[in-house]
Order: C-alpha cells, then structure tokens, then sequence
C-alpha cells in the first residue's frame, strides 16, 4: 500500500514539476481558457487536478511539430520533372 501511494506521489510531482514549467514558458496570447499567473496558481495548489487540467484546457493546441507539411514544389523546379522532358 505504501509502495503505491509513493508511486503515485512521484507521478503527481512529476507532473506538477513538467506543468509549471510548461506554464511557465507558454507565451500569455497562447494560452486558454485562463490567465497564465491563474493556472499557476491552480497546478501549485492542486497539484493532481490541476496539472492534468493545465494539459487538456491550458496548453495551447499543438502546431503540428510532429507532422511536416509535404513541400510542394512547382514542376519547373521539381528535378523529376525536367528529367521527364
């Protein structure tokens, strides 16, 4: 039982530590639903809550950094294609 509840004490801090600090470099303009020095104060005192709510209402929406935009390149400068001619 105490394995447990120290286990998911170092999840909690954890995730209170990733959410500050991810609060804490947000720009103020991106950030929704609440004012940065809000959701601070939301992740300090509730730790568990109010991380796990920074994560799915705070944080702004990703920009597709794990996507890349396939590049679109016209056919005059597309090699493949000048080499069809």
């Amino acid at each position: 039982m105490v394995r447990w509840a120290v286990i998911a004490a170092i999840i909690t801090l954890a995730l209170m530590i990733f959410s500050i600090i991810d609060c804490s470099r947000t720009a103020e303009n991106n950030i929704r639903s609440l004012p940065k020095w809000a959701w601070l104060v939301i992740i300090i005192f509730v730790p568990a809550i109010g991380s796990i709510a920074w994560i799915i209402a705070g944080r702004p929406k990703g920009n597709g950094r794990g996507r890349r935009k396939r590049k679109i390149i016209p056919p005059d400068d597309n090699p493949d294609f000048l080499g069809k001619l």
